[in-house]
């Protein structure tokens, strides 16, 4: 008897498909026959409310207050439920860029002295160890600078390694012999002398534009024009009474610029933000992929209630993972080809052709990682509450992807562990040529897999077991009716 129960009751995600493809007459009409309106009684002299005729009524027409009474609840609890998703789901959002600034210090520059005993290395980094302290600043609005040995990274390409691999987030150098390159050039008059040789500011932009903008080189920037124009004036100041006026003279009139800026800064973007385009992929663009996978789940939901009911467990289960698995291999291919008109550095890392793949492998990843979530949820949500759980999926991955985590509260640390912020994370590295975390990126994605692969598993056999036990309950109810009524007879 229970072998023949799915042939005769459609299961419940079955019901879940055919709620969807039905039309507004025939809900009305089932409304209509449930509630008995439209019947008149076999006999005497009273009678029911008739059925109220389609299309002639006014929205307050009291013929047809009941269903009027159902339509108000309906809205009213959908708005309802939307307000209080509202307040589960924005303030995450809103909270991961309210209080960035209050976080600043958490990103690490360093500061390396190549000058020795110099005058303008020891300037510099006097004046950053003030700023590291908040001295002369609004509060938590500065780095963290830390003084770091020379001798640790001797050439340029070292602090410039260092930087991109992520062992810092800036780094200033005082470059070698610096005071005395000045000294050198206003006594000789070399016109040669570059005061950009003095110091270099270096930083990675493609690792997070938004730190670096908004505070890396603005906060930097400010603090070493500051240091500068005190210590030039300064230092100026000192030459100057050391010398005779004929000798100002001849060095001005042969190397101006040991006088009028004899230290500046050369600013070095490691890797530049070149691709506004780039934009759209690291963030919007994903919540384009999470929405995609979605209409795959809407749709999957639907059709598969076609079939399901015929299908043993091992059959429909496999069926749910498979099938959105297949579908997200052309949908991804095809998210990724969009990206080529566009001029997407895909070959800054890779070879131009390598660095295309895989994106769109990676891209296949965060969609399965994302969609199968979704494929997951609505067994139990059903496509009634699925889009607020779609809600709640977008916003929580999206918060921890604009800015670095460092910059939110530590109650955002979850993030590292989410598909959107470890898919944004192969991007940069794909585009940019960031550190490679691909690896752990990978492994993030494939857990999330796997952990659907799972959870749909899991909902799918409660789901069909607890329909099984209805439909046997509904049976033995039969045969118990049908059974009295033989005793009857």
């Amino acid at each position: 008897m229970s072998t023949q129960a799915p042939t005769r009751t459609r299961s419940r995600e079955s019901a879940a498909g055919q709620t969807m493809n039905s039309n507004t007459e025939e809900r009305e009409e089932a409304y209509l026959a449930e509630e008995g309106v439209g019947h008149r009684p076999a006999e005497g002299g009273g009678s029911a409310p008739m059925q109220p005729a389609k299309y002639q009524h006014s929205f307050w027409d009291p013929q047809i207050a009941h269903l009027r009474k159902v339509y108000i609840k309906m809205i009213v609890a959908a708005t309802v439920l939307m307000i209080l998703m509202m307040w589960f789901a924005l303030p995450v959002y809103w909270g991961s860029l309210g209080e960035t600034s209050q976080h600043v210090p958490n990103l690490k520059g360093w500061v390396i002295n190549r000058d020795g005993d110099g005058a303008l290395g020891q300037a510099i980094v006097q004046a950053f160890e003030a700023n590291s302290r908040g001295e002369g600043v609004a509060p938590k609005q500065h780095l963290t600078w830390i003084i770091v040995d020379p001798s640790q990274y001797p050439t340029d390409d070292d602090v410039a390694y260092a930087v991109v691999d992520e062992q810092a987030w800036a780094a200033v150098v005082v470059n070698s012999a610096a005071t005395q390159a000045l000294v050198n050039a206003r006594s000789t008059g070399d016109s040669s002398y570059n005061p950009l040789s003095a110091i270099s500011f270096y930083y990675n932009q493609g690792r997070n534009e938004i730190a670096a903008n908004s505070f890396i080189v603005p906060l930097t920037t400010q603090l070493l024009q500051t240091t500068l124009g005190k210590f030039n004036a300064m230092f100026t100041g000192q030459w100057l009474a050391g010398v005779t006026s004929t000798d100002v003279v001849t060095t001005a009139a042969r190397a101006p610029q040991t006088v009028s800026q004899p230290f500046a800064v050369t600013s070095i973007n490691l890797r530049p933000f070149t691709k506004t385009v780039s934009t759209a992929i690291l963030l919007v663009g994903q919540i384009y992929v999470t929405i995609f996978a979605f209409v795959i789940t809407m749709a999957h939901d639907a059709a598969r209630g076609v079939i399901s009911p015929f299908l043993t467990f091992g059959s429909y289960a496999k069926m749910r993972l498979i099938v959105p698995m297949l579908a997200y291999i052309p949908m991804s291919f095809s998210y990724a080809m969009i990206n080529l008109p566009f001029k997407v550095t895909f070959g800054e890392r890779f070879s131009y052709a390598g660095g295309f793949f895989l994106f769109w492998l990676y891209v296949y990843m965060g969609m399965a990682a994302l969609g199968l979530s979704t494929e997951a949820m609505i067994t139990l949500l059903t496509p009634r509450f699925i889009a607020n759980f779609l809600l709640i999926l977008i916003i929580y991955n999206v918060s921890v992807a604009a800015v670095p985590i460092i910059l939110q509260p530590s109650f955002y640390r979850w993030g590292y562990g989410f598909p959107v912020f470890n898919l944004s994370q192969t991007i940069r590295t794909i585009i940019f040529n960031t550190k490679s975390h691909m690896g752990l990126n990978a492994g993030v994605l494939i857990c999330w897999i796997v952990l659907n692969f799972v959870t749909i598993t899991a909902f799918t056999w409660f789901i069909r077991k607890r329909t099984l036990n209805e439909e046997r309950s509904k049976e033995r109810a039969l045969e118990k009716d049908a059974d009295g009524e033989k005793v009857e007879a």
